[in-house]
């Protein structure tokens, strides 16, 4: 609240804590990952309006990105890389294997997709948020080419950030042509384009071009050992324990690995994450939050606490504040997202009540979450079982909830709520 007011900047790395002249990385904006995790829990936790001040931010990073997309690969539309700061950076900057990845303006748009799902307000999908995703849209467009070996798109030259894979003679290799992370988020931003013209009605032309695109993008695939590709071909890591799991991108934030009809992504998600654990993952403060939420998408609350205790005991400053090392506040607020959806989930259209529950928290409440759809929820559970449950509908869409197995479907007209009891019995 304190470090994303509206009409300022957006929170960046250490957010408004660092009281020197030099903090870490000039406290600046790391775009592939560090300022989206920032806002992970804005809309869940019901603080849509500090998300404004990241929208603000990403706006007036079009027309700098515009100039980049034009001059430094010959597209439209706009990109922006790893980085950028007050003064909206958005150049290649640094070495290749962090530096030549021009998906950070793409993923940084699904924000206003995020916020139009929860909060339902559709001048902003169409005045705010359509013009930045049709413009990050756009440079991939241009960006993605046939691969001659399988005549699918690709993206690239690109990385998987931060990681690298180990090539044929034995070096450490970054840059590549379809990295799986890349795939995932342009997926998901073409998706977003398409459904946002669907509901405004708008750029109905540019939506038959993505879905065609679409239907030809390199799909995510899985390797021998059962793993999720990092790259579009099978290569070991390079640092199997690397703080970046970017090729889970899908799993969280994302929403294509979730799908409960094809598990076999979830569970291939399972194995790449416990193979990092295996090899030191985690070990960063905003690393081991990631794994938090990728944990409760997986249902498992046993890891989702497990987990926490070591945010916790390995990654957490006497005063709360996330040590890195050294500090920086994104564990912090990917740690409160993750609490979140350990506990509520509303993506796939439908309100998970205690989806991942940790059994370290039998009993216990949490007051005014927000669901996408725009819903406001209250839970209430003793024992590991829930025993009440308040939602309050803004928006008066239809209502789904899943919990113990078991979907109901509710009507609730809007700005009325309801109370339900563990059995999603109306009272």
């Amino acid at each position: 609240i304190s470090s994303s007011r509206p009409g300022g900047l957006p929170a960046n790395l250490q957010g408004i804590w660092d009281g020197t002249l030099a903090p870490p990385w000039n406290a600046d904006y790391h775009i592939n990952i560090n300022i989206q995790m920032n806002y992970w829990p804005a809309e869940v936790t019901n603080l849509s309006e500090l998300h404004q001040p990241f929208f603000d931010f990403v706006e007036k990073l079009v027309p700098s990105g515009q100039k980049t997309a034009r001059e430094t690969y010959g597209c439209r539309g706009f990109t922006a890389h790893h980085t950028t700061d007050a003064w909206k950076f958005t150049d290649v900057i640094g070495r290749t294997g962090w530096g030549l990845w021009p998906l950070g303006a793409a993923w940084c748009s699904d924000h206003f997709w995020e916020h139009f799902e929860y909060t339902g307000d559709t001048v902003f999908l169409e005045k705010r948020a359509y013009p930045v995703l049709k413009e990050a849209a756009l440079f991939f467009v241009d960006y993605l080419t046939p691969n001659p070996e399988t005549g699918l798109l690709v993206s690239g030259p690109s990385i998987s950030p931060e990681n690298g894979f180990i090539t044929k003679t034995g070096k450490r290799g970054t840059v590549c042509m379809g990295p799986a992370m890349d795939h995932q988020i342009i997926r998901e931003l073409f998706n977003n384009c398409i459904r946002t013209s669907e509901i405004t009605g708008q750029d109905q032309a540019f939506s038959d071009t993505l879905r065609t695109l679409l239907t030809q993008l390199t799909p995510s695939q899985i390797g021998s050992d059962g793993r999720i590709l990092e790259w579009s071909e099978e290569l070991p890591e390079w640092e199997p324990g690397h703080r970046h799991i970017s090729h889970l991108y899908a799993l969280h934030p994302g929403e294509e690995f979730t799908n409960p009809a094809d598990p076999k992504w979830m569970e291939a998600s399972r194995k790449v994450i416990d193979y990092r654990l295996s090899h030191g993952g985690g070990h960063t403060g905003w690393s081991r939050a990631w794994i938090i939420n990728f944990f409760a998408r997986l249902k498992d609350g046993a890891k989702v606490e497990e987990n926490f205790q070591a945010l916790l005991a390995k990654s957490t400053l006497p005063n709360l504040f996330d040590n890195h090392p050294p500090f920086q506040i994104d564990g912090n607020f990917g740690a409160t997202a993750g609490i979140a959806e350990a506990l509520l989930q509303s993506h796939n259209q439908v309100l998970q009540l205690l989806p991942a529950l940790p059994p370290g928290w039998p009993s216990g409440k949490i007051t005014g979450l927000r669901a996408r759809g725009g819903f406001e929820v209250d839970l209430y559970w003793e024992n590991g079982r829930l025993v009440k449950t308040k939602v309050k509908s803004l928006l008066g869409k239809p209502l789904k909830i899943f919990y113990n197995g078991k979907v109901r479907e509710f009507e609730l007209p809007a700005n009325r709520e309801m109370i339900l009891n563990g059995e999603l019995q109306q009272i």
